[in-house]
């Protein structure tokens, strides 16, 4: 069977989901096999320490529309997704969890969605059944932040069951745990963004990777993507504003010191201490702008040469036509 640009692209990342993956494979070759369209299933072994790439390799010697990626170590979710996101070659990719809390029979809303025009279709865990602590709260309030600083009015950011268009998920560069806000990170290119309701099931085997230890990661990485949808491509924005600020405190201070002493309303030598925070907020001030200048020249050098990946391969295995 000769693959050459599928249809229908689905990347899931596993990471010591040996005993999920044969069960997931079943259910995807069922679905994508009723959508009626050519596909391919790019499986993203993410360093598993069990069994899962022996079980991955078993499946891509069985079926031709398997793409295998084996990464030399757990990269992380986001890691593992871009090498697969990489290597798919669908007009439609579609990203989704290997622990079975995902439905694969809910792909072909997504597809149906993307067919109407839309760029993105992210799902909404609506009605959730994770623990109240650990998960669903953290949860709201992340998506509450990034859905403010984005400006995009998504529920939720976390779930990985989203499908993209070929063209808009290819040039976004994903690092530490960025595929949480593919969203927000494309919004600066125009796209159509929708939002449908998901399942939200139990794992049938296997542990859960998540904690409460990912809250300070993720509050980091939303300042971060905060930088990168606002002021990517023009950083001197926000450090040169900063910088007027403090800038303008010190030559306020200084002057209003200066206008006093010349009309001998008071001594210099008595205000030494504020003098001396004058100048030190103009250096500050001064130190900011210096580096936004820095941060505008990096910023051209990131767009103009930008090709180091958030991961190493060990193999890839793929069906040649």
């Amino acid at each position: 069977m000769e693959i050459n640009e599928p249809e229908i692209s689905v990347v899931v990342p596993f990471y010591n989901e040996q005993e999920n993956i044969p069960k997931l494979y079943e259910r995807l070759v069922k679905v994508m096999g009723d959508t009626g369209r050519s596909y391919e299933l790019v499986f993203v072994n993410d360093g598993s320490r069990d069994e899962s790439g022996k079980a991955l390799d078993d499946i891509f010697s069985r079926d031709e529309r398997v793409q295998v990626v084996h990464l030399r170590s757990n990269f992380g979710q986001t890691a593992a997704l871009a090498a697969g996101f990489e290597q798919a070659q669908g007009e439609i990719i579609i990203s989704m969890d290997g622990d079975l809390q995902h439905l694969p029979e809910e792909i072909p809303l997504f597809v149906e969605k993307i067919d109407e025009g839309y760029d993105i279709v992210s799902g909404w865990r609506k009605r959730r059944i994770d623990s109240l602590l650990v998960r669903r709260i953290p949860s709201r309030a992340a998506n509450w932040m990034m859905a403010r600083l984005s400006g995009m009015k998504l529920h939720d950011f976390g779930t990985t069951f989203k499908a993209y268009r070929k063209e808009v998920i290819k040039n976004i560069e994903l690092y530490s745990d960025f595929h949480r806000f593919i969203p927000a990170l494309a919004s600066s290119m125009g796209v159509d963004v929708i939002e449908i309701p998901i399942t939200n099931v139990d794992r049938e085997s296997g542990k859960s990777n998540y904690g409460l230890s990912r809250i300070k990661k993720v509050i980091f990485d939303l300042l971060i993507v905060k930088f990168l949808i606002s002021f990517l491509d023009r950083p001197l924005q926000i450090f040169g504003l900063i910088g007027l600020i403090f800038a303008f405190l010190g030559v306020l201070v200084g002057g209003t010191l200066s206008v006093m002493y010349f009309m001998d309303i008071i001594e210099m030598r008595e205000h030494l201490g504020n003098l001396m925070f004058s100048v030190t907020l103009t250096l500050i001030g001064m130190n900011f702008i210096s580096l936004g200048l820095l941060a505008e020249i990096s910023s051209r050098i990131y767009f103009k040469v930008h090709s180091k990946k958030p991961y190493s391969v060990r193999r890839i295995r793929e069906h040649k036509n």
